[in-house]
């Protein structure tokens, strides 16, 4: 389902927040905040999640010269049971709160969200996104990191970040949001979550076709079409996927992926980055700058999201997958 945003909501603001190990990452000079801590000096790997989620909050209003009062709408969520970081932070934050769920596709579905409630006049600012905690995503996804079990090279390490973005009416010579796709459930029977990469590239490759063609569009016509966390190997299925669709060579080269790009070539790091906080904190730091500095004028960012529970991993399921996109244009 395409929708098309003809009061062009506009990105304000962003902020994004990170762990300590990120600070390694490609992308580390885009970042509002590098925590020298794991758990940001908190307790418990969740409560160190919710910081992320408040500071990035705050460090918007800052930029942005608000206070909470002027925020209509807060919406977000992360991997955590009931998603109780971004429950704990709206609490601080103390705004109308959306919680929303897409796994790590919730980067872009909050941006979607909140560009609606801008186009229908319901919200003069919005603060949406997404975050990730390294530790307590392994222990709930996968093992506890202090099993220090073995990895295969297609897995790929959850990032500790938040990012968020402010949204309100359009102003000029800032990024705004002219549509969006809101992806379905492709489930192509993958069972393995340590590759995660693999059981969602055919989501956002679904979702990419509909959005050009529905669009009328051309992969020409973006500068980068960037997804969120397909990791090195996603990132060359999709383009493998596109490539026997009929595109041209030339135009493969427009794809990138965030979790690809992320840690840069350090095979720490196996098949790359993951997690809500991955996608969330490269398009609200870098892919922000890039359109403030002129380097891009039109971009889609497609953020993919792997729907299973550790219930339905125990249980033998297959692993249904969703990806949604949002077109960014800049003038």
């Amino acid at each position: 389902m395409v929708i098309v945003f003809p009061s062009k909501p506009t990105i304000l603001s962003s902020a994004t927040v990170v762990g300590p190990l990120e600070k390694r990452s490609v992308f580390q000079t885009y970042f509002d905040k590098i925590s020298q801590d794991e758990r940001v000096q908190k307790s418990t790997n969740e409560q160190g999640n919710t910081m992320l989620i408040s500071d990035a909050c705050q460090i918007i209003l800052k930029k942005s010269n608000l206070n909470n009062l002027d925020i209509d709408y807060f919406l977000g969520g992360d991997l955590v049971n009931q998603m109780t970081p971004t429950n704990f932070a709206a609490r601080e934050l103390a705004v109308s709160f959306i919680g929303l769920f897409s796994a790590c596709a919730t980067s872009v579905s909050s941006m979607i969200i909140a560009a609606l409630l801008t186009e229908l006049g319901a919200s003069d600012f919005s603060i949406a996104g997404a975050s990730s905690q390294h530790n307590s995503v392994e222990r709930q996804f996968r093992y506890p990191i202090d099993y220090g079990s073995q990895k295969p090279a297609t897995s790929q390490w959850t990032v500790t970040a938040a990012g968020f973005v402010l949204i309100g009416k359009h102003e000029p010579k800032l990024p705004y949001i002219e549509a969006a796709t809101v992806g379905k459930v492709i489930d192509y029977g993958a069972t393995d979550p340590y590759h995660m990469g693999g059981a969602m590239a055919p989501a956002a490759f679904d979702t990419i076709q509909s959005h050009l063609k529905k669009r009328s569009q051309k992969l020409e016509d973006y500068d980068v079409i960037m997804t969120g966390d397909l990791g090195k190997i996603g990132l060359k299925i999709l383009i493998a996927m596109f490539a026997q669709s009929g595109v041209k060579k030339e135009d493969l080269s427009r794809f990138r992926d965030a979790g690809a790009e992320f840690y840069g070539e350090d095979s720490s790091f196996l098949a790359g980055a993951s997690g809500p906080g991955c996608s969330a904190s490269v398009y609200s730091g870098y892919m922000m700058e890039q359109f403030k500095t002129g380097r891009y004028k039109r971009v889609l960012l497609v953020a993919t999201g792997a729907l299973l529970s550790p219930l339905t991993f125990q249980q033998g399921d297959t692993i249904p997958c969703t990806a949604h996109a949002i077109e960014i244009g800049m003038g």
